[in-house]
């Protein structure tokens, strides 16, 4: 283990579990046929049962039982054929009925695992158990200075609370997990994994011990909804109980919740056991018997997975480890560079998704699949510069204004008058015209001053205001420059 956090006593080292909750991408709630629409008006979602009315009896998601089956499977995962659902009872403003509706000892979803990428190579990440339950609704605090408002809206929305083992070690190990999880939600198309819509947010379990003594005791900082929120709290949090515990003071164990704004984790309340929320069967909902049938044409469905897209990227389009890691976190991007490579060279394909489009996107702020970017507006653009007419630099350059225009790629250097000069006679003639007018340098360059290649070069792409095909003014150029 390379991560180890440095103290007064010494190195200690971290222990992590996450639990992740993922809410399922479907059209209704878990139990109830109420709308999961995310942007609606406040209370505009809610049935009898989102909103705890007595009598009103909640009727189970077959769709989301099914998804919570595929993503079982898709982490190599046993699926429970016999499952329970319980009541998780404790009290809170947006939880209506008093209790939620989850399940403890008998989950839909076992024992399994997923492999993630480290500096010391791959390692698995075990997963304890998945299992399905219903959102709370949403408290809001901060209209005015006095009241305290309730969304229900959120309330019986299904969620996937997927438990890792404590197999985690340091703040990047535990975001690869959460990217990997998250590239196969997105993949299967059981959650769409945003977390600023808080619809993929982790509860981070974190620990210190000195290594090879028992485990430390932990804490738990709850809904956390960015990656990089993730990995400051367990480095703020792990260096807290590093400190406390050097200082002759003991570790308690309770809920924490970070603030992105100071960078901190503080106490939320001690921390419940499973007692304290006096679980038991939900007698409204009968036991969920699922049958091997249902799980093997659950498993025919399933697509190609991440880890497998990503060895068959660099087997068959050779790419780096790096590009195909990136290429496959993205259903969307992964389809959109297929359709791209299908007629061209991997490697320029790989260089526009991964560094131009992805730095626009960046810059807008936006999902590729929100853009409305075609991979024909891209691959008409790779084309006129796979065969000359422009230039990659020139292609950079417009590359912005030309993504926003409705015009056809070759219509748009047309109108900009940006089109390469690829034309041998003309290249020569340009070139001829920069050697005549250097006469001493080109004495000089074959007397050995070969550096002053780059300065004629420089006059020639002058001379033709950067429009002159570079690879054929360099080819051009030496066989001239030979003679």
């Amino acid at each position: 283990m390379s991560y180890l956090i440095d103290g007064k006593t010494g190195k200690w080292e971290l222990v992590m579990g996450l639990e992740v909750h993922a809410q399922i991408k479907s059209n209704s709630k878990l139990f109830s046929t109420a709308s999961t629409y995310w942007g609606a008006k406040p209370n505009s979602q809610v049935e009898l049962v989102d909103s705890g009315m007595p009598g009103a009896l909640p009727v189970i998601n077959e769709y989301c039982v099914d998804q919570a089956i595929k993503t079982g499977l898709s982490l190599n995962a046993k699926i429970n054929k016999k499952s329970i659902f319980d009541r998780k009872n404790y009290f809170y403003p947006d939880l209506p009925q008093g209790y939620q509706i989850s399940q403890f000892e008998h989950p839909i979803v076992g024992s399994g695992f997923l492999v993630i990428e480290t500096e010391n190579g791959q390692k698995s990440i075990g997963i304890t158990r998945i299992h399905l339950e219903q959102d709370a609704g949403k408290s809001i605090h901060d209209q005015d200075d006095k009241s305290s408002f309730i969304d229900l809206n959120r309330s019986g929305c299904a969620l996937m609370e997927i438990v890792s083992e404590p197999d985690l070690n340091s703040p990047e190990e535990a975001a690869q997990y959460v990217k990997k999880l998250r590239a196969i939600l997105k993949c299967i198309g059981s959650c769409d994994g945003n977390m600023e819509r808080g619809n993929l947010r982790a509860d981070v379990n974190v620990s210190v011990r000195k290594p090879g003594e028992k485990l430390g005791t932990r804490c738990e900082i709850k809904n956390v909804n960015s990656i990089k929120f993730i990995q400051q709290a367990i480095e703020y949090e792990s260096k807290r109980q590093v400190e406390l515990i050097e200082n002759g003071e003991n570790v308690n164990q309770e809920t924490r919740l970070f603030d992105p704004n100071s960078g901190e984790t503080r106490s939320m309340r001690g921390k419940e056991e499973s007692h304290d929320y006096r679980y038991f069967p939900d007698p409204d909902l009968p036991p969920l018997m699922i049958n091997d049938d249902r799980i093997e044409k659950i498993k025919n469905q399933l697509p190609e997975l991440p880890d497998e897209k990503k060895k068959r990227f660099k087997e068959e389009y050779k790419l780096k480890d790096y590009d195909a890691e990136i290429l496959v976190e993205d259903q969307f991007v992964s389809s959109f560079f297929e359709e791209l490579v299908e007629k061209r060279d991997s490697k320029i394909v790989v260089s526009w998704v991964t560094v131009e489009l992805f730095s626009y996107l960046k810059k807008k702020d936006i999902q590729l699949q929100d853009s409305e970017i075609k991979s024909k507006k891209i691959g008409d653009l790779l084309d006129l510069i796979i065969d000359g007419s422009i230039s990659n630099r020139q292609a950079k350059e417009i590359f912005e204004e030309y993504i926003e225009t409705d015009l056809e790629a070759s219509d748009f250097i047309k109108k900009k008058g940006i089109k390469q000069v690829s034309d041998k006679s003309e290249i020569e003639a340009l070139i001829k015209s920069v050697l005549q007018k250097n006469v001493e340098m080109v004495d000089d360059y074959k007397r050995g001053k070969e550096k002053l290649f780059g300065f004629f070069v420089g006059q020639v792409m002058k001379e033709s205001k950067g429009k002159a095909n570079p690879q054929l003014v360099n080819q051009v150029l030496k066989d001239l420059l030979s003679k």
